[in-house]
């Protein structure tokens, strides 16, 4: 499983977390900028991904569509690109964690 950033985070990002988390995908890498929220969940749930959103309409679709995929929601606000990654590298290990557990479904980041 690897991450999937949602679109409103820069596409940058997935660049820049490539070495920690290969194959992180920003939603335009995939063709998916114009998709709803559903469309990126369904996306996610069939194709591994765990998406990273600062958006709570996707803890909402994981109650009610159920599980996968999971979430990290970034309960920060808006960040700078480079606020997110440094905000993400600080916290690998929890991610990492997250990722290998089959039970966690949401994963609150607060700066």
């Amino acid at each position: 499983m690897t991450l999937l950033f949602d679109q409103n985070i820069s596409p940058k990002i997935a660049k820049q977390l490539e070495e920690t988390f290969p194959g992180t995908k920003q939603v335009r890498h995939l063709g998916l900028e114009n998709a709803s929220d559903l469309e990126i969940f369904f996306y996610a749930k069939a194709n591994d991904y765990a998406v990273v959103t600062f958006d709570s309409d996707f803890v909402d679709l994981n109650v009610l569509k159920g599980f996968p995929p999971k979430i990290i929601w970034l309960k920060t606000g808006n960040l700078t690109t480079k606020s997110i990654t440094e905000l993400i590298n600080k916290n690998v290990v929890a991610i990492r964690n997250f990722l290998q557990s089959e039970e966690a479904q949401i994963l609150e980041i607060i700066k």
